[in-house]
């Protein structure tokens, strides 16, 4: 795994030269596989990285441990034919967040166990984020506590890595993190992390880890999680404007070897994802979107098959998604307001895209197989394909292949983020 992509972002940008990574936040297969196959056409590295809910040492929502997730996605590499250098594994929002609802030394326990479980695993960026309050904690903890406990996180995985005799990880730290899969509400703007706020962040986090005998791990912190005036709720999305970024922008020269990793920046523009690289948030995560774009692939598919397939029925992908989320509504319940209507279409088209907590369940599962089954050979009349997957090439095979489709949407917007990443002027 060659991390050099990583590694040398803020060289790049001194030098005149800024490029960008993609960092690829999902654990649905099928996203997976859009990931490598895109990693591999384009000889670009990419992250791909797991979140603490997603996967941990208790399985996460996914049921997947750091050695789970790993194992899948070298086996698509593997059956992907992709070079192992194309792909670096990162642990994304590393902390007590899937706890908090535990006394913070209980949560902290819980997090450092898991950051070992991500090192051991070949995770090489890891995310240290432990900056929300834990039971009768304020909501939103101070740098100088956020970064005791990151520097306690980091200890944990030098020791894991010397352990399993495995290379150091690389950090990424901040205390300004956007919540996880977007806002829950209308947002107009979003104020950029103020330059001296940033600055403040980086110096006690030095601090503490010198102190506390970290010195070397602190060295390889790459890059500081801020907000550059990006993100996205339910329904709509706050882009980038680099005039109110700008005073941000400029405070990334005062931090040597740092560069600035920008969160939520799902759905923007190419041209806004660009001018993000050029002003040295060059490392860009998305994660919402890559699932969003399935899920509308998918239930296109659904519809084609409902059509072209008496025995297939009335859309059954959406009735089962439709039945799993009001059984299980843990996910989206606190995230979804309005009328009944409001809230039904939030479930399953919301840009936050809570609907992608139940793709793993069994029965979606079997539906999405079902899906896939009714479809994959088949002739489908290109004004039905034109009618549901509109601007796909219509002259392609007859044959047609349902995985294909929703792979080539994710790449949709995988193809956005690659060029943005390593484009030199804004188009």
């Amino acid at each position: 795994m060659n991390v050099t992509a990583l590694t040398d972002l803020a060289k790049e940008h001194r030098s005149g030269n800024p490029h960008g990574i993609v960092s690829v936040c999902s654990a649905h297969p099928l996203v997976l596989r859009a990931a490598v196959q895109h990693a591999k056409d384009t000889e670009a590295t990419l992250l791909i990285e797991a979140t603490c809910n997603q996967v941990n040492h208790q399985g996460g929502y996914t049921g997947l441990t750091p050695m789970d997730f790993a194992g899948q996605v070298a086996a698509i590499m593997a059956d992907e034919a992709c070079p192992p250098d194309r792909v670096i594994l990162g642990g994304d929002h590393l902390g007590p967040n899937p706890w908090r609802h535990l006394a913070a030394a209980e949560a902290m326990q819980n997090a450092c166990d898991m950051v070992e479980a991500y090192v051991a695993a070949g995770f090489r960026k890891i995310h240290l984020d432990a900056s929300m309050g834990c039971a009768s904690e304020p909501q939103a903890l101070n740098d100088t506590v956020t970064a005791a406990r990151a520097a306690k996180l980091a200890d944990h995985a030098e020791r894991a890595a010397a352990r399993a005799n495995l290379p150091p990880p690389y950090y990424v730290i901040g205390t300004e993190v956007p919540p996880p899969g977007g806002a829950d509400h209308v947002l107009d703007t979003v104020k950029p992390t103020q330059p001296e706020a940033g600055k403040q962040t980086l110096t006690i986090h030095r601090t503490v880890f010198e102190a506390a005998g970290l010195k070397t791990a602190f060295s390889r912190v790459i890059a500081l999680v801020v907000q550059p005036g990006v993100e996205f709720g339910n329904e709509n999305v706050v882009f980038y404007d680099p005039k109110a970024a700008r005073g941000l922008s400029s405070s990334v020269w005062d931090m040597p070897d740092i560069v600035f990793e920008a969160h939520s920046t799902d759905y923007q523009s190419e041209t806004a994802l660009t001018q993000l690289v050029r002003d040295g948030y060059a490392v860009l995560k998305v994660g919402p979107e890559l699932t969003f774009a399935m899920r509308e692939a998918l239930y296109a598919l659904d519809l084609i098959a409902s059509e072209v397939s008496p025995s297939y029925g009335a859309r059954p992908l959406f009735q089962t998604m439709e039945q799993e989320m009001l059984s299980d509504p843990q996910h989206w319940e606190r995230h979804c307001n309005g009328t009944q209507t409001e809230v039904r279409l939030m479930r399953h088209y919301s840009l936050s895209d809570r609907i992608r907590y139940y793709w793993n369940t069994p029965k979606a599962l079997q539906a999405v197989d079902q899906l896939f089954d009714t479809l994959d050979g088949s002739a489908i009349p290109a004004p039905v394909l034109q009618q549901f997957l509109s601007g796909r090439d219509t002259s392609s095979p007859q044959a047609f292949d349902p995985k294909h489709e929703v792979i080539n949407r994710i790449r949709q917007v995988l193809r956005r983020y690659s060029a943005a990443a390593t484009r030199e002027t804004p188009t």
